[in-house]
């Protein structure tokens, strides 16, 4: 059955679904998410009652001479109260009318959604007088049904918004005809934690360290210093071509497969040194190679001072 399941989503992402219910967690990016949908020209609706579903689900339905609805976004979260327990019901009768309906359920970790509200000085909406850390373990309790009946899970913990956008542009764009693969080559410590949502991911902890040259140490794999110091070690040219190869192998599988956007992580102790260089060598390499790459740096900025 699973083989099945997947297949289904695929071909529903490639085709572009006609409903995208976007639902998870507080502070996980869902109105992020709403903008990008509505950039790629989905009619969305935040918070749209579930009991309006059916009638919602018409207009999307309807033929170009009824000038229905082509393609919509729903946000269905917390604020629903008692109605979430309909979801299911709701859902599976919007696939029994012949619709393709996609569920993509954002969430982030405690700390992070803690931190998020922090920032922002919001109120958690299932806060009602308790503290914050209980009303997020209250709402991942409350939405754990609909999230066992999303098609895709992303943790946005390490997302940024232009990264989150990023994701979903090239997964839900209805015109990926001719598009180049997006791939995005992400350095960072490992001492930070791994991040997730990878495809593949690349440890360069046998490579020379330039932590532990002093002139070194405060640099990054941007300067050119710490370019000249690992570039002068043969393992540094040799792990780059073993991993390009690789890539070079892998990526076409993964388009073929129904993927068109790829994210390989590229870890070393502290994310500051050969993460860096080698993220960024890649990057350059898959661009030359036709594929819409770009470097991020997760972990770059910190310990400056060490």
């Amino acid at each position: 059955m699973a083989p099945k399941k997947q297949t289904q989503q695929r071909a529903v992402v490639e085709a572009a679904p006609d409903i995208v219910i976007i639902t998870g967690l507080s502070g996980s990016g869902m109105s992020s998410a709403t903008n990008a949908f509505e950039d790629l020209g989905y009619f969305c609706v935040d918070n749209l009652p579930i009991t309006m579903l059916p009638t919602f689900a018409r207009l999307v339905a309807a033929s170009e001479n009824e000038k229905g609805i082509e393609r919509a976004a729903l946000v269905i979260d917390i604020r629903e109260g008692s109605l979430l327990a309909d979801f299911p019901k709701q859902l599976e009768a919007l696939r029994a009318a012949g619709l393709q309906v996609y569920v993509l359920f954002l969430e982030a970790s405690d700390k992070v959604l803690q931190h998020r509200f922090s920032e922002t000085r919001r109120p958690h909406p299932a806060q009602k007088g308790q503290v914050l850390s209980n009303s997020i373990r209250a709402e991942r309790s409350a939405m754990k049904r609909i999230r066992s009946l999303a098609d895709q899970i992303i943790d946005t913990s390490d997302h940024t918004v232009h990264t989150l956008r990023a994701h979903l542009v090239a997964r839900f764009s209805p015109d990926k005809k001719g598009a180049p693969m997006r791939v995005q080559v992400l350095s960072f410590g490992h001492k930070y934690g791994s991040p997730t949502n990878l495809e593949l991911m690349f440890d360069v902890r046998h490579l020379p360290n330039p932590h532990f040259v002093a002139e070194l140490r405060r640099l990054s794999g941007h300067d050119s210093r710490v370019v000249k110091f690992l570039r002068a070690h043969a393992e540094v040219e040799e792990t780059l071509n073993r991993f390009s190869d690789l890539l070079d192998y892998l990526l076409p599988l993964y388009k073929r497969e129904g993927k068109s956007y790829v994210t390989v992580g590229i870890g070393c102790t502290g994310g500051r040194h050969r993460s860096v260089l080698i993220a960024n060598a890649l990057a350059r390499r898959l661009r030359q190679a036709g594929f819409d790459a770009q470097a991020v740096h997760r972990d770059v900025r910190k310990d400056r001072k060490r």
